[in-house]
C-alpha cells in the first residue's frame, strides 16, 4: 500500500464543506490582521520596525504564508482548488476536488516531527529559570559599537549599558540568543552554550524559547492545525514586546514603555511578565507535543501498513 494509505479517499477523512473551512480561514485571516494588521500596512511601504520585524525576518516566515489558514492533518476540504499546489498539500480521489495535508508530507517531516517532540519534552521536564532579567539582548551589544537596530538609541548610551551588564549575572539558556552575544559577553555567562546542547539546555521560563514555539509550529504547518499556529504566535508577539521593552533600546517613539531591569522595581517586572508568558507557553507547549503525538501516531499507522 502506499504511504497515502486510506486518506487517499475522501470517505476515509473528516471532510470540511466549503462553506465550514471558507469561514474557518476568514476567521483565522481576521484573527491575524487584529495582530499585526497595521504592522503589515507599514511594512509593504518598506517602513521598519524594530520589535515586530523581528518575528518576519529572523524567523523568516512570510506573512503570506501565516495568512493561508491549515485545518491540520487528517482534515480534508471540499472544492478547495486554492490549495492545488499549496505546500504539504495534495489532492484525494473523487469529485469534486478535496484537498488535505499530505501522507507524503509527514513521512518527509518525520525527523523535524521528532526532534520537536523531544525538545519540547525535555523542556516542559525542567524548573522554569526567571532569573535573566532579559540581560541577552544587553549582551549583544555589550563593549560594542555595532548595535543591531541601528535606527533607534541606547536608552542609556554605550556606557551606561555596559555598566548595567557589568554589575549583574548573564544567565542566559537559549543558543540562539548567546550565538549573538559579542566577544566581550560571551565569557560573562554563567555556562557556554552550543547547538549541539540545546536539548538539555532550554528550560520553560525562557522567553525566547517560549517565542520559538511559533517557529517550531510554523515548521509543522500545514500538518498542525493554523489555531495552534496564531496561539503560538500570538505568544511571541507578547514575548517580543517585553523582550525589547526589558532591552537596553530606546523605543519611545515607537510607543513602547521601557521595563528599567537595571532597577529592582524594573527587574519585578519583568519576572512578573516573564512568568505570565511561560505559563501560556506551558499550555501551548503540552499541545504542541500532543500534536507531534498524533502526527507520529499516524505516520507509524502507515509505516505499518506498507
Amino acid at each position: 500500500m502506499s504511504i497515502h494509505g486510506d486518506l487517499d479517499h475522501p470517505a476515509d477523512l473528516r471532510v470540511l464543506s466549503t462553506v465550514e473551512w471558507k469561514a474557518a480561514a476568514e476567521a483565522h485571516r481576521e484573527r491575524l490582521d487584529r495582530l499585526v494588521g497595521p504592522y503589515l500596512e507599514r511594512r509593504a511601504s518598506g517602513i521598519a520596525h524594530p520589535v515586530v520585524d523581528f518575528l518576519f525576518t529572523y524567523y523568516g516566515n512570510k506573512p503570506s504564508q501565516l495568512r493561508r489558514w491549515h485545518p491540520g492533518f487528517g482534515i480534508a476540504l471540499r472544492d478547495a482548488g486554492d490549495y492545488r499546489g499549496a505546500r504539504g498539500y495534495h489532492e484525494a480521489a473523487g469529485e469534486p476536488a478535496t484537498f488535505t495535508a499530505d501522507p507524503a508530507y509527514l513521512t518527509k517531516r518525520r525527523d523535524t516531527i521528532g526532534f520537536v517532540s523531544t525538545l519540547l519534552t525535555a523542556t516542559a521536564r525542567r524548573p522554569a529559570q526567571l532569573s535573566c532579567f532579559g540581560l541577552h539582548e544587553w549582551a549583544m551589544v555589550y563593549r560594542s559599537d555595532d548595535v543591531r537596530h541601528q535606527q533607534v538609541p541606547l536608552r542609556l548610551g554605550h556606557a551606561g549599558t555596559d555598566a548595567v551588564v557589568e554589575s549583574m549575572s548573564l544567565r542566559c539558556t537559549h543558543f540562539d540568543a548567546f550565538r549573538f552575544f559579542t566577544p566581550e559577553a560571551v565569557g560573562r555567562n554563567a555556562e557556554p552554550l552550543t547547538r549541539a546542547d540545546q536539548v538539555e539546555r532550554e528550560q520553560p521560563g525562557c522567553l525566547h524559547a517560549n517565542m520559538d514555539l511559533y517557529k517550531w509550529g510554523f515548521k509543522l504547518a500545514p500538518l498542525i492545525s493554523s489555531d495552534l499556529l496564531l496561539d503560538c504566535f500570538e505568544l511571541a508577539c507578547t514575548a517580543r514586546e517585553l523582550d525589547m521593552r526589558a532591552s537596553p533600546y530606546d523605543l519611545a517613539e515607537f510607543g513602547y514603555e521601557p521595563i528599567r531591569i537595571e532597577t529592582p522595581t524594573g527587574r519585578a517586572e519583568y519576572v512578573r511578565a516573564q512568568a505570565a508568558v511561560a505559563e501560556s507557553a506551558d499550555t501551548l507547549r503540552a499541545r504542541m507535543r500532543q500534536a507531534c503525538t498524533e502526527l507520529s501516531s499516524a505516520q507509524a499507522g502507515f509505516d505499518a501498513k506498507d
